[in-house]
């Protein structure tokens, strides 16, 4: 997350655009407000722009960072930290974070998530969300208005109903390309989770859930009559007061986990 040097160009294939605008850098980490004694792990850290305020204020951080090429600049770069930074050559979706924590410690983790596998990220990343205190992560503007879409929103779907059964999500502010190095062709904007310690709503089976909110966004012009059909009759949908006339993004979480509820009771 910082400005190319002559020795390293951004990498499309890793979907690399280094932030490199002072004000945003001061405004995240704002946002973030990291304290000595917390565990920061930053995705993906680019040339380190980010890492170098979040380590200044927490006193340690874990990197995780996909580009060999990036790995022992970091390190030198970050050299007087010692131990207290730790960078890892790793693939983030397939980062074990277990291995980083000790009994009863939570993660913070920040990044700048590449738009090419953002999505699938947060869906690996919310699978650990019982060790994450919370996520600050850099998307493109339209993953975050998923992220924090309402039921009637135009980009209410998956994404934002399975994020919002796990966690609180803040859509906190617009980034503009001018602020990267190469300027990205689109807007991209700071979001928080929170993972919840305890769910608001709890399915009696999630991998359901997730089966049901896929299948009815399958065709998202549809209505829950034609989509469900595999799962649910629209005579069930009316028994359980949802109407089967409408689509799926008129949906609340709540009802979400109804109907869920109602097939995993009858398997």
């Amino acid at each position: 997350m910082s400005k190319q040097t002559p020795g390293h160009k951004a990498r499309k294939r890793f979907g690399q655009n280094f932030l490199e605008d002072g004000h945003v850098i001061r405004r995240i980490v704002g946002a973030i407000s990291p304290k000595v004694g917390e565990h920061l792990v930053e995705i993906g850290p680019g040339l380190g722009a980010l890492t170098e305020p979040l380590l200044d204020a927490a006193g340690a951080l874990d990197a995780v960072e996909l580009d060999r090429d990036l790995v022992p600049v970091l390190r030198t770069k970050f050299f007087r930290h010692g131990d207290q930074f730790r960078v890892h050559e790793a693939d983030a979706m397939k980062f074990d974070y277990h291995s980083l924590i000790e009994e009863g410690e939570q993660l913070r983790i920040v990044g700048n998530l590449p738009y090419n596998i953002s999505t699938q990220l947060i869906f690996h990343l919310l699978s650990h969300a019982r060790i994450i205190q919370d996520m600050h992560f850099m998307l493109q503007k339209e993953v975050v208005l998923r992220l924090a879409a309402k039921p009637g929103d135009n980009h209410y779907g998956r994404l934002g109903i399975m994020a919002q059964y796990y966690c609180q999500v803040d859509n906190l502010f617009l980034v503009p390309p001018a602020a990267f190095n190469p300027a990205p062709k689109v807007d991209s904007a700071i979001v928080r989770l929170v993972p919840y310690k305890t769910l608001p709503i709890v399915a009696k089976d999630v991998t359901m859930l997730q089966n049901v909110v896929r299948t009815a966004f399958g065709q998202r012009r549809k209505t829950l009559r034609n989509n469900l059909k595999p799962l649910m009759a629209a005579e069930q949908l009316e028994a359980l007061g949802i109407d089967p006339g409408l689509r799926p993004e008129r949906l609340t979480l709540q009802e979400f986990v109804t109907i869920s509820d109602a097939i995993t009771e009858t398997n």
